[in-house]
């Protein structure tokens, strides 16, 4: 349910849900999303007996580099289960939604779902006597495929 307009959105209106169905709890509050390159790999190929001497492209495979979240650490240990039970043999696999909202927060403008996703890399920031930046925590999710409404 993409909207388009002549403007670009601000991109600090944001949902997410971790597959939950959840996104006003302090859990999927989130303060960046990095969104991973998509890339759709080609192989050159061409016959013997080809009139032309030009080779034809050829797609491959599809890649995906993970999809990176942060949020303030707030005591939650909900990405940390997530991420241990994917390290302890449990398959857990999630969709998660991004949602960017208009400049009033009323409305979706843009959704992105990584389906069939799984934490890879879970980490905080260093702690630092003497810094005043809020403890950040790091999810990296791998996941299968990416679809845009």
């Amino acid at each position: 349910m993409a909207i388009m307009r002549d403007k670009p959105y601000p991109g600090m209106n944001f949902v997410v849900d971790l597959g939950a169905g959840d996104v006003d709890s302090p859990d999927s509050g989130l303060c960046e999303v990095i969104f991973p390159e998509a890339t759709l790999q080609t192989t050159e190929y061409r016959n013997g007996n080809d009139r032309e001497t030009a080779a034809r492209k050829l797609q491959t495979l599809t890649r995906y580099g993970n999809l990176s979240l942060r949020r303030g650490a707030i005591g939650s240990l909900s990405w940390y289960a997530w991420w241990d039970a994917v390290r302890n043999g449990d398959q857990a696999a999630r969709t998660i939604t991004v949602g960017l909202l208009d400049e009033q927060r009323a409305a979706r403008v843009l959704t992105w779902k990584f389906l069939r996703a799984r934490p890879v890399n879970h980490f905080f920031s260093p702690l630092n006597a003497l810094g005043t930046e809020p403890l950040i925590e790091h999810l990296e999710v791998a996941f299968e495929r990416i679809e845009m409404e």
